[in-house]
Order: C-alpha cells, then structure tokens, then sequence
C-alpha cells in the first residue's frame, strides 16, 4: 500500500466512519498481491534520481542562461552568439516562388533584435565610424515575399561586422549565385555564419585574434562561410565555402573556396543537416560550374536595380548618365526600363496634380501603376 492511500485508510478508520476490515474491503485494490511485488529501480534510474537532486544542489540559485539564443524569424532561422554579438549560423530555404515579391528595402532599417537582451545586443552605434559594414547573413534580396520578412533580415541579431567591398562585391555574388540556383533546382538550403580562424605566427605557433568594435565589443569574423544543398526530384547536390572577410577580387571563381562540409563543422562547432545522407550528394561546384556574376553583369545588376527605385524623371537620367559614364554594358534589360520609365515619369509631370493630395518629394502625381511600381519597386 502506498504512503498515499495508507493515508486515507488509517483517516477513515480513526474517525470510526467505517471498521478498519471494511476499509481493507473497500480498498482491496489498494493491496499489492502476491503476483505483483513492489517494483525495484534499476541502478540507471538511481543515478540518475541522484544526478537530479546533485543538479539541484549545485544550481541552487538557477543554471546560467544565454550563451547562444535561438531565433525562428519568418523566413529564416539562426542561433545568435551572445559573447561575440553576432550570429553563429543563419538559416533559409529558397524557391522560385519564396523569392519572388514587392518587399523593398528602403522601407526596412537596422535594429536590435527585441528578443536578445540589450547586454548581449549589438547596437548600430557599434558599427558607426568602425570601418566596417553591416552584412546580412540572410539577405535582405531573399525575402521579398512580404515587407515584415524583409524587415527581420535587419535585425542585428542577422547581422556582422563585414568588410564593405566583401559586402557588395564577392559576398553579394554569392548571394546571388544563392538565388539563381532555385532556377534549375527546386528547393535550397542556405546557412552562412561567421568563422575565426587561427593564423600561424613566425615562432610556429597558431592563435587566433580579432578586432572588436564599439562600446558592446561586437566581434569582427575573420572569414565567412555558407553551407548550400540544392535539390530537384531524386538530385541532391551539396557545397561548403569558406572566404576572407576581406576585399576578394573578380578573377577569384567560387571553386577556390570550396572545402568540404566537416571542415566548416570543425571549425565553426556546429554540425550540419545531421538527417543528410552526405554519400548521395554529389558535388555542387561539379555540377553546376559555381560559376558567378562577372563584374560587368555585376554592374547590371545593380543599376538595373537604381534605375527601378527612381522616383522621378531627374533622378532617373541622372543614373542612365552614370551607366554611361562608368561605361557599363548597356543591356535589353536596361534600355527597356530605361525607356519605359522615361515615358511613364514624363507623361506623370503632365497630368493634373489633385490639390488635395498631399505635397510629395518626387515630380509623379498621375495614379499610374507603372509610375508607382518605378517608385516602389527594388532589390
């Protein structure tokens, strides 16, 4: 009989509302029987009853929390570092359809993440005057599909400490290298994150060391990585990067960097699509080329990208005259937006403006869904 119901029965008894044979009776069940001996613990349950109670003695006063945070934001997942102040790993999956949207970026800024501590957060004061820039991990070009997604790649909790030119140059490459893929395959998973690596110094010996900036001492990565599988049907394809946080030129490939995916474990301390069956994948550089953007279509790309967020016929010739001048090859994609906005700002600054319409910082005045697309529209 347990302590429990030994309890009820002997109550029961000395109030005399019953004999002590009519309680026995009455709670025959309660009775081991013969068949049925009191069962004993394993030794593995002892111990570990024991370990318990140690754990309790020893965090009498509660266990240390932080160390790392995870954070599931929408279209991207990661695990934020609270001693270095930036992200451990980002997390995403790509698609055609998952990129696609009216998200802009103007509407977004750079902010501490609500739910990492202010004593473990990062601040934009830190990046200010530091020489550095503020690098996406998940980028902010991968999350078009609604204006709140695009937002939370803004958080600092996605954000590092990157050298600029790596930022606008090799890195956003990358990036976009990232995008293209789900052109030929139908699913990709992208995790990018920050590494330190040693250096050996003239005596032999390694050590790592890296920069701090700002009065939270955000930490300064020395090289960056992204983990990337691509699937389509029964195709799997995996390849691991690992580059300098620093300025790398045009007439470096992709391939030069690739190492395999242990070598990214090793070194960053996370271990990677643990469910992956790694000997059916085959070799992503190999099948696909790695092959990025060239510098001219690098340049393309981003004044094709000016030329959509110009909100009047002014701003708009002022970035053809730029493309000219920087003597970058002037594609079908260009002309024709170049063009097509040209038509549409100059037909907006001959219509009637609405005297009750608010005053507005651009010439367009005209409700015309191209203009307003010219307008809103980015990368």
């Amino acid at each position: 009989m347990s302590f429990a119901r030994g309890v009820v029965v002997g109550c029961l008894a000395t109030a005399g509302l019953v004999t002590l044979p009519k309680v026995l009776e009455g709670y025959g069940t309660f009775l081991p029987s013969a068949a049925s001996p009191p069962r004993v613990e394993s030794p593995e349950e002892v111990q570990a009853a024991a370990e318990k109670l140690k754990e309790a003695e020893i965090l009498a006063y509660g266990k240390p929390e932080g160390g790392r945070i995870k954070r599931i934001l929408g279209n991207h997942v990661l695990e934020y570092d609270c001693s270095h102040k930036i992200p451990v790993w980002v997390a995403q999956h790509l698609t055609a359809s998952s990129l696609k949207g009216e998200a802009d970026r103007r509407f977004s800024e750079f902010r501490s993440d609500p739910q990492i501590p202010p004593m473990f957060s990062a601040q934009n004061a830190d990046y200010r005057g530091s020489g550095w820039s503020r690098g996406h991990m998940a980028p902010a070009g991968d999350n078009k599909l609604s204006q709140d997604a695009m937002n939370n790649t803004f958080y600092l909790s996605n954000i590092l400490p990157q050298d600029i030119q790596n930022n606008g140059g090799f890195w956003n490459r990358m990036e976009i290298y990232c995008r293209d893929l789900t052109k030929s395959f139908d699913d990709v998973w992208v995790t990018s994150g920050p590494l330190f690596l040693p250096t050996k110094g003239e005596d032999g010996k390694k050590s790592v060391t890296y920069q701090v900036i700002g009065e939270n001492e955000v930490s300064v990565p020395s090289h960056l990585y992204k983990v990337i599988i691509a699937k389509k049907n029964d195709q799997l394809v995996t390849g691991s990067f690992v580059v300098p946080n620093k300025p790398i030129g045009y007439s470096h490939h992709l391939k030069e960097f690739q190492v395999p995916m242990e070598y990214v474990e090793k070194k960053a301390g996370v271990r990677f699509h643990s469910s992956l069956e790694r000997s059916q994948a085959e070799n992503l550089c190999e099948v696909t080329g790695c092959n990025m953007m060239t510098k001219a279509e690098l340049d393309q790309y981003i004044f094709l990208r000016r030329l959509r967020r110009a909100n009047n016929l002014k701003k708009l010739e002022k970035i053809w005259k730029e493309i000219q001048e920087k003597e970058v090859p002037i594609n079908a994609a260009l002309t024709e937006v170049y063009q097509k906005y040209s038509v549409e700002f100059a037909k907006a600054q001959t219509c009637p403006v609405d005297q009750k319409q608010e005053p507005k910082k651009s010439d367009i005045a005209c409700d015309n869904s191209d203009v307003k697309k010219a307008a809103s529209s980015g990368g």
